[in-house]
């Protein structure tokens, strides 16, 4: 029997899927695990696998349309079997069970008033004077191209019948009047309103499913979780020294932001209250130390996690996170290498920022933002002027699951391991 294949949550996050490219088509024999279609999830682009063997028997939706997980996309079933044809809601006639009669509004009439109808407005002998002298009455009825086109030829808008409704006086009275003076302006010119062209730079963006996805968990996360905000700045000296010595043996280039994981995934082991999920009635303190880091994409942002940081040296660390960036700059995350980081890191000092507020991404209750490192003169323990590498960081926290002293401890223990790095052995 032919049944309807669904679009499927294919990220945890997922609620609707674009279909960016069909690898099959109608008549095609199909096994389970056949690659169907491409779908562009909130996070990535996924391949969707056929659930059931058989014959794909039509294709519902084309390429290009945005799926709600749970609406058909495809008919699969025996060769040569038929099934409906389906339509969109919106294209399907309505069936009532009683003919409804339809009845015809009533017809409004609007009556102007005799004298303003537009074959009867009067025309001032020729030789009335252009403006002769008034005697003070209630403001004339008029529109604003009529007045300003009154203005600039004098005329006095007060001696101009008016043809528009109730009497009101509009760009066509004022260009009668003046052609009975014979004071006709050149027809080149046109005081018609011109509505001014859009600007090249103005335009609308259609909301990607990545970007659909981030307004909706940041905003619940920043309207939901209490946040505060702990600044520090850090000597990163010892650190950078460090770092510089490895890399010049040429083994392997390592980056920073290894170094700051490593650095957090050790703090988060002291202070394990700020690797925690608030779950409404209970408060979940994770076993497993899951750092995601910000990877900024054209779409969006995506946060590639590096599991069980606390259990891998820096090396490691580095080879399994470069590898994941790859992959989130070609669109090629899985699910399970996105979701559910216990704790993120946003590293924005590469674009110069001297430091910046993060909002918390769930389930974590933390995140740690890093800012640019710069030289300042710092004044040291010998009451002496030095000059300094200073990275200033900000720690977004939850207050439903982190007291204010038990973020303040878990920065200070980060603090101190990055100005001095060999505390992480002891």
């Amino acid at each position: 029997m032919a049944e309807r294949i669904p679009m499927i949550a294919l990220s945890p996050t997922m609620e609707e899927g674009r279909i960016v490219s069909w690898k099959v088509k109608p008549g095609d024999p199909i096994k389970s695990g056949t690659i169907l279609c491409e779908v562009e999830t909130d996070k990535a682009t996924m391949e969707y696998e056929s659930p059931r063997e058989g014959t794909l028997l039509k294709l519902i939706r084309k390429e290009g349309e945005s799926v709600k997980v749970g609406e058909p996309i495809a008919w699969i079933g025996k060769l040569g079997e038929q099934v409906p044809d389906e339509t969109e809601p919106s294209q399907q006639t309505p069936v009532f069970n009683q003919p409804v009669e339809v009845k015809k509004p009533l017809e409004r009439t609007e009556v102007l008033p005799p004298e303003t109808t537009p074959e009867k407005a009067p025309i001032p002998a020729m030789d009335q004077p252009l403006n002769p002298p008034v005697s003070p009455r209630s403001s004339t009825r008029s529109s604003p191209l009529a007045r300003k086109l009154a203005t600039e030829l004098g005329i006095d808008i007060r001696r101009i019948p008016g043809s528009g409704p109730f009497g009101r006086v509009i760009k066509r009275d004022v260009l009668r009047f003046q052609e009975s003076l014979g004071q006709i302006r050149p027809q080149k010119e046109d005081f018609s309103v011109v509505t001014p062209s859009p600007s090249p730079l103005g335009r609308e963006i259609p909301v990607s499913g990545m970007r659909a996805t981030i307004a909706k968990r940041l905003s619940e996360s920043f309207f939901t979780a209490p946040h505060y905000f702990l600044r520090v700045a850090v000597q990163m000296d010892a650190l950078l020294d460090a770092r510089a010595r490895y890399n010049a043996s040429g083994t392997q280039k390592l980056s920073l932001n290894a170094f700051f994981i490593k650095l957090a995934a050790e703090a988060l082991r002291k202070h394990p209250q700020i690797n925690s999920t608030w779950k409404g009635t209970t408060i979940q303190i994770h076993g497993s130390i899951d750092i995601g880091l910000a990877v900024a994409l054209p779409d969006g942002l995506i946060t590639p996690i590096v599991r069980n940081c606390a259990e891998k040296g820096i090396v490691e660390i580095d080879r399994e996170l470069s590898g994941l960036i790859e992959k989130a700059k070609k669109g090629g995350l899985k699910p399970e290498e996105y979701t559910n980081a216990t704790f993120t890191i946003s590293n924005l000092g590469s674009f110069g920022i001297e430091e910046f507020t993060a909002i918390i991404n769930p389930p974590g209750s933390a995140i740690l933002a890093l800012g640019e490192i710069r030289k300042e003169p710092v004044v040291t323990d010998q009451d002496e002027i030095a000059v300094r590498r200073i990275l200033r960081m900000t720690l977004s926290c939850d207050h439903r699951t982190i007291d204010g002293a038990v973020g303040a401890a878990f920065l200070k223990e980060l603090k101190d391991m990055m100005e001095d790095p060999f505390r992480i052995l002891l």
